[in-house]
């Protein structure tokens, strides 16, 4: 039977919350035993397992337990109760140079580090050639760490971590650091460990990221692992998540027009997303039929032509695709009282992410607005990882034209 590289049986982490820093020492003296605490869960029956060479994902948001899981995976941290069994040595890029004493010199902390890791000083002897060439910081190596700038100080920090050989190598969040020479000679390394078979815990916050190396993913919320399996599967529904989460936090655009009263000619009701079969969308599949449904009521329908704009906008403003009606040739219903109008997307080629809609009534050159909606609605679009960017254009790769 293969070994698994490790195995998280039943793990919790907890902290005793006290409100005030008097109660610790009450709670110390207090004759009978009461309580001046709370508990906290950083992590809550977590059960996880890795085999040797697979790259395994940790997903979640700030506070979800990931960082406190790599470290008592490492040993920075011990379990409040549970079981890790680790079969291989770890090397972590977690904290870069964590275990640097700034006295040493380069030379001495690669010693020390990798002491640290569980290697013998001969062992040491065998990879300090690589790690030194790899770092490639020059006669810095023999100066004391405290003399370094940020940059010779990672870049001997990670490889260290990286040319010590382990087992299991534990990513969190960077894979490259420094400048480009030295980002590519990281990732290089990083694809060298994958194509050795190496055990690697990946953590990040870019889902895409995750998506290319992974071959599982953990989603952890608040402590304890909701979701684990196959990577796209689990990263989207956390994408989906995030999303819907997001939700809450729209804004609705106000009136951008203050010559006049926008409702003295028009009032927009309402702006919906609808499906093929005309249902409402909470969130819309890459390459679907999107319709969007334009409720409006007419206070003067004396205005000649008037024109409807619709336009979609990324969450950092940027303008995806704005249309309206006199461009299309199109003459929207202009009766006093409440109206609908339908724009149809038959495929909604936009990739995965959080789009804003803006809507607007305009005169009928389309120069001055009736009423301007901004980031009225918003749209949540998600996918399979095919490319990236804002949309996938139709392309066809191949060696000749």
């Amino acid at each position: 039977m293969n070994q698994k590289a490790i195995e998280i049986t039943d793990l919790t982490k907890q902290y005793s919350m006290y409100k005030k820093p008097q109660d610790r020492l009450k709670e110390a003296l207090n004759p009978f035993h009461k309580k001046y605490h709370e508990i906290f869960y950083a992590l809550k029956d977590v059960n996880i397992y890795v085999d040797n060479g697979e790259m395994i994902g940790f997903i979640g948001e700030n506070g979800s337990g990931k960082s406190t899981l790599l470290k008592i995976i490492t040993g920075v941290l011990n379990p409040t109760k549970g079981n890790v069994e680790i079969n291989g040595k770890i090397a972590a890029l977690l904290e870069l140079g964590s275990g640097f004493n700034p006295e040493y010199s380069g030379y001495e902390n690669i010693y020390l580090n990798g002491m640290v890791l569980g290697f013998s000083h001969e062992e040491i002897d065998s990879m300090i050639d690589d790690i030194i060439a790899f770092a490639d910081i020059g006669d810095h190596i023999s100066q004391p760490v405290k003399t370094y700038s940020s940059g010779m100080f990672v870049r001997l920090a990670f490889a260290i971590a990286i040319n010590v050989d382990p087992d299991i190598l534990i990513v969190d969040e960077a894979l490259a650091v420094g400048d480009l020479e030295f980002q590519l000679k990281c990732m290089e390394k990083f694809t060298e460990f994958r194509n050795a078979g190496k055990t690697i815990l990946f953590v990040s916050h870019d889902i895409n990221s995750v998506r290319r190396f992974c071959n599982r993913v953990y989603w952890l919320k608040n402590g304890e692992v909701v979701e684990a399996g196959e990577t796209m599967e689990v990263t989207e529904h956390y994408d989906n998540y995030l999303k819907k989460k997001s939700m809450k936090s729209v804004n609705r655009g106000v009136n951008i027009v203050e010559e006049h009263s926008a409702f003295d000619i028009v009032e927009l009701l309402s702006a919906e997303l609808l499906g093929p079969e005309k249902e409402p969308l909470e969130m819309v599949n890459q390459d679907q039929m999107v319709a969007v449904k334009v409720e409006y009521e007419v206070k003067d329908d004396s205005i000649k032509n008037p024109v409807l704009g619709v336009a979609i906008r990324t969450v950092d403003n940027h303008y995806v695709c704005g249309l309206n009606t006199l461009l299309d040739d199109t003459r929207i219903p202009w009766k006093k009282g409440k109206n609908t109008f339908y724009l149809d997307y038959p495929k909604m080629a936009l990739l995965s992410g959080e789009y804003y809609f803006d809507i607007a009534f305009f005169e009928e050159n389309a120069t001055v607005p009736l009423i301007y909606k901004t980031k009225y609605m918003t749209m949540f679009i998600t996918g399979k990882y095919v490319g990236e960017g804002i949309v996938v254009l139709d392309h066809e790769w191949k060696e000749n034209m």
